[in-house]
């Protein structure tokens, strides 16, 4: 991608970026710095940027993800500065808490690999990414209506895929216990 091409695609979305960062930071010079950030890393990705879909998801779930890095470091600096003399206690899930919710990433990922093309495309969107619905009707060209009709629908499919996978568990830990 040229340095031409690239400010007419990537900077056309500057104004769209600056939102999203304000969203997050409610600061407008780190909401700026943020989205010279992700220009940068954009840039430094020219070569490979045909290779995506959508490059404005690209740059907006850039900015999302920078955001939430920055937040965080915010938050750490600030935990750290005000404990420091005062134990700091997580609530972290126990190894089965955390072995059940990864196999159920797996399980879902996998029920949402399945779904048709459009309904995993806007599912991934929404739910994954995190855009609102006005950025996936932009991005997928579909009127709101129909975008949250389609995502109701989505939902519907993986809902039932977890009942059927649901079902057949517990019915193959019934037919285990008989046995047994």
């Amino acid at each position: 991608m040229t340095r031409l091409e690239f400010n007419n695609c990537i900077f056309q979305l500057s104004r769209k970026l600056y939102l999203v960062a304000y969203r997050f930071l409610k600061n407008r010079e780190e909401a700026e710095d943020a989205v010279q950030e992700v220009f940068i890393k954009l840039w430094n990705k020219k070569d490979k940027l045909d290779e995506y879909n959508s490059i404005e998801a690209l740059a907006t779930t850039t900015i999302k993800n920078h955001c939430i890095d920055q937040l965080r470091k915010v938050r750490t600096i600030g935990i750290d500065d005000a404990n420091q003399n005062m134990p700091y206690f997580f609530n972290d899930p126990s190894p089965y808490e955390q072995l059940e919710r990864d196999e159920t990433s797996k399980i879902l990922h996998n029920i949402i690999d399945r779904l048709p093309d459009i309904y995993r495309d806007i599912i991934r969107r929404r739910e994954i990414e995190g855009l609102s619905y006005e950025e996936i009707a932009l991005i997928t060209k579909q009127n709101i209506n129909t975008l949250r009709v389609n995502l109701s629908r989505a939902r519907g499919m993986i809902r039932d895929e977890l009942k059927k996978l649901n079902y057949e568990n517990n019915g193959n830990k019934k037919i285990a216990g008989k046995i047994l």
